[in-house]
């Protein structure tokens, strides 16, 4: 055995080689109870785990900033403290000085030198490798619990409403203050924005209702009763990027979306005719009850809003 502890033992392939003991002067540590020191750290990354986790699960369960707060705190508090005190009180505290008086090495020395250093860190890395673990444990944790704010900023789930709306047979379509709306409330050449009653201001429900003429319209064949008297709806929200249409040219009777000017003609069934959307606009179709409230024959027939199941490939 050398004077700091080391001891040359053979390897497998008959070379010597150094194999530092866990209890050499090197890894003299400053606290005067270890295992004390251990136990604690040990405790504090077990609390930080179970902070991060219930983190997590209350972050899920949509609990109060303050809630969330404290859990948060409480598991960088703890994992903080642990991998303080274990760097400051478990961890060698060299630097380490040994006299050698003047002389030549060999490369073999050199080897047996390094494989000597890098051993050190090994030793004192794996002589407490429970604290370690629960440390990397503690980390998956937190590291996986992080995403949780990031996923939620993309807002809401979207559920169902890519591919359907609240709209149903039977609708009335309402203003946006809720009063159901009757053949006297749109003029000829008017132009509404309207909701079903259980989706007032809905993004993908939002429609525009539209009274060109008197007469029924039919813009595509199936279609023959779905414009009764003139009364036409199509989606409000454009097959493009999703703006919402909000312009009505009655001179050319199309409608525009301002954000990157699509113009849709309502007799063709809101095909587009100029501008990046892909596809027209969905119809809902209509029908006038026995005291003149205007309602929804069906659903649309169709998703609303951009093209996403058919796009493929096309920007």
């Amino acid at each position: 055995m050398s004077e700091n502890g080391s001891e040359h033992a053979p390897s497998e392939t008959g070379e010597e080689r150094i194999a530092v003991s866990a209890d050499s002067s090197q890894f003299q540590v400053a606290a005067r109870h270890p295992r004390r020191v251990e136990k604690s750290a040990f405790v504090l990354f077990l609390v930080s785990v179970a902070a991060f986790a219930a983190f997590g699960a209350t972050y899920v369960l949509g609990a109060s900033d303050m809630v969330l707060g404290v859990l948060l705190a409480v598991g960088m508090l703890g994992f903080g403290v642990a991998l303080a005190s274990w760097g400051k009180y478990l961890m060698p505290r060299g630097p380490f000085e040994e006299y050698r008086a003047p002389m030549r090495t060999t490369e073999e020395q050199k080897k047996l030198l390094v494989s000597d250093f890098a051993s050190r860190g090994k030793v004192a890395i794996e002589r407490r490798g429970f604290l370690a673990k629960v440390m990397g444990v503690a980390g998956a944790v937190f590291g996986v619990v992080a995403l949780f704010p990031l996923i939620r900023s993309l807002g809401p789930k979207p559920g169902k409403t890519l591919d359907t709306t609240p709209w149903k047979k039977g609708s009335y379509l309402t203003d946006i203050n809720g009063r159901r709306l009757t053949v006297a409330d749109v003029n000829v050449g008017g132009f509404v924005t309207c909701f079903p009653e259980d989706d007032i201001g809905g993004a993908m429900s939002q429609t525009v209702l539209l009274h060109p003429q008197t007469t029924d319209i039919v813009t595509r064949v199936g279609r023959e009763t779905w414009a009764p008297q003139g009364y036409i709806a199509f989606s409000k929200v454009c097959t493009h990027a999703g703006c919402p249409v909000g312009l009505y040219e009655q001179a050319t009777e199309q409608l525009l979306c301002p954000c990157h000017q699509s113009l849709f003609d309502i007799y063709s069934g809101c095909e587009p005719v100029f501008g990046p959307a892909p596809r027209p606009l969905p119809q809902l179709p209509l029908y006038i009850d026995s005291k003149g409230y205007l309602r929804a024959q069906a659903p649309y027939n169709e998703p609303v809003g951009p093209g996403f199941w058919t796009r493929g490939g096309e920007l």
